[in-house]
Formats: C-alpha cells, structure tokens, sequence
C-alpha cells in the first residue's frame, strides 16, 4: 500500500513529507551586508552545491527575506558551516528581527572580515565560503505564476577551512570530523553527520 496524493490538492498529513523525503539537507548559513552596514545571517536549507569548477552553490528563499535584498544590493554573501556545536545559534538567526539589528550580536557570534568580499563570515564556524552573485531568480510553477520564493545562486571565490578538519594522514577534508548539521523533515527535525554513519563506495570503472 502506498499513500499518494497530488501536492496541489495537499498531502492529507500533519506535515508536507516533500522535505523529510528529499533530506537531511545541508543548511546553507548565510552572511550579507546591508546597505547600511548591518551584517545579516539567516539559515536556509533549501541549499546545496552544483558545480565543481568552479565552485557553484545556491540556496532558495521562501519569502523575500533581508538576505536576498542585501544579496540582490551587494552581489556577495558568504556561506558558513553549520555545525552541531553551533546548531543553537543556527536556529536562533532564523528570527525575524528588525533590518537594523543584526542576528550576530542577537546569538553572539563574532562577525570576521571577509577577504574577497565585504559580507562578514562567522568566526565560530570552522568552514567559511565567500561567494559572489551570479544569480538571483524569482521562482515559478509549471503554470508560469510567479511565487513568493528566491533562488540565489554564487560562485565560490574563497575558501576558509580549520585545518584541525584537514586529515592529518592524506589531507583530505573530513566532513564527519566537522559534525554539521542537516535539517530533516517536520517541524524540528535535524540530524548530525557522524564518524558512525559513514561508509565508501566507490564508482564503478
């Protein structure tokens, strides 16, 4: 037996189960500039990485929310990780506050200069990305009705990585070692990528 349902008509359950489906997700973390000088920093999970070379991610918007404006204005933002030390703060800069008053004194982290953007990255986070726009879209249903959600897609021009998560044996990056976070699905659910849960599978030849 399954249960099927057309998503235009509703899922029938407590909690739309698209995003518990397609997840965990990474949560992109991410830090803008306001014209005014006000550093923002919002978590979206909506987010992901989509190219290699060179180093292209993108996360949506689901409202037109500071971040997208302060994007839209900048053409920068940066990507930081959110990790399960800081996961208390990840969840505490999703509030709504006010335009002028910025989410990193609000969780107290500590903003640091950016060296190939203006945004500032967050210091407590072991991994920062500094991205420059190369787009930001309005999102549309097969219809062609415009919706009230905002994909914003940047390259990578910068890279910070605390070299305590570079293996000491061959110099990779360890993702486990960094512990970060994904959202599940529901109204609370995240997990937390563990040593544990990890295994290889190599492509075939």
């Amino acid at each position: 037996m399954r249960h099927t349902y057309d998503p235009a008509d509703g899922s029938r359950l407590p909690h739309d189960p698209i995003a518990a489906i397609l997840g965990p997700r990474p949560i992109g973390w991410i830090s803008t500039l306001s014209d005014n000088g006000v550093a923002n920093l919002a978590p979206y999970s909506f987010f992901n990485v989509f190219n290699y070379k060179p180093p292209i991610l993108a996360f949506s918007s689901v409202g037109y929310k500071d971040t997208v404006r302060n994007v839209q204005r900048s053409g920068e933002f940066v990507c930081n990780l959110a990790t399960r030390q800081l996961a208390e703060a990840v969840n505490l800069s999703s509030i709504p506050a006010p335009r002028d008053v910025s989410e990193f004194s609000l969780c107290g982290l500590t903003p640091r200069q950016s060296l190939a953007v203006a945004a500032p990255a967050v210091h407590e986070s072991p991994v920062n990305l500094e991205c420059k726009a190369l787009q930001v879209s309005q999102l549309r249903d097969r219809q062609g009705t415009v919706l009230d959600t905002w994909m914003v897609m940047g390259e990578v021009v910068m890279v910070h990585i605390d070299r305590r998560l570079l293996s000491s044996a061959d110099g990779c990056y360890d993702t486990a070692a960094a512990a970060p976070i994904l959202r599940g699905g529901g109204p609370a659910d995240y997990f937390e990528v563990t040593t544990a849960a990890r295994f290889q599978m190599y492509r075939p030849k």
